[in-house]
C-alpha cells in the first residue's frame, strides 16, 4: 500500500495539469497549507459526493418509551431544569 503524496498549495497550483493527469490514472494527492492537509484531489471514481441518506423506516418505533410515558412532561421538565 503506497502513501498518498502531499503537495504544498503553491506547488499544487503550479503542477495542476500533472496532478489532474495523475488523478485520471487513479492516483490521489493531498494538498497542504503550512504543513496541514486542507484538501484532496482524488479520481472521480472514488468520489461519492452527496451519498444518499439511508431510510429511517427501519428505526420506526425504536425510541418508543425513551422519553417516558408522557414525553411532553419529560421535555418540559428538562427545559425548566436548564432555565434555572
Amino acid at each position: 500500500m503506497s502513501k498518498t503524496p502531499h503537495k504544498g498549495a503553491e506547488d499544487a497550483r503550479n503542477q495542476l495539469p500533472d496532478l489532474l493527469a495523475a488523478a485520471e490514472k487513479g492516483r490521489s494527492t493531498v494538498i497542504t497549507r503550512h504543513g496541514r492537509a486542507i484538501a484532496a484531489l482524488i479520481p472521480v471514481a472514488e468520489y461519492r459526493g452527496g451519498a444518499a441518506q439511508e431510510s429511517l423506516t427501519a428505526l420506526k418505533g425504536s425510541g418508543r418509551g425513551l422519553w417516558g410515558a408522557d414525553s411532553a412532561r419529560t421535555l418540559r421538565g428538562m427545559r425548566e431544569e436548564w432555565s434555572r
